[in-house]
């Protein structure tokens, strides 16, 4: 059950990565920071 375990870890750090992004484009956004939200 060793594949178990790696997709297991796989998804966990692809989901970390994703939860990530999306923080610091919401705090780019609230700070002004010419983030991805101050362009049309």
């Amino acid at each position: 059950m060793w594949y178990f375990a790696w997709i297991l870890g796989v998804s966990m750090a692809v989901l970390l990565a994703i939860v990530n992004t999306m923080i610091c484009d919401a705090q780019a956004c609230v700070t002004k920071d010419d983030g991805p939200c101050d362009k049309p």
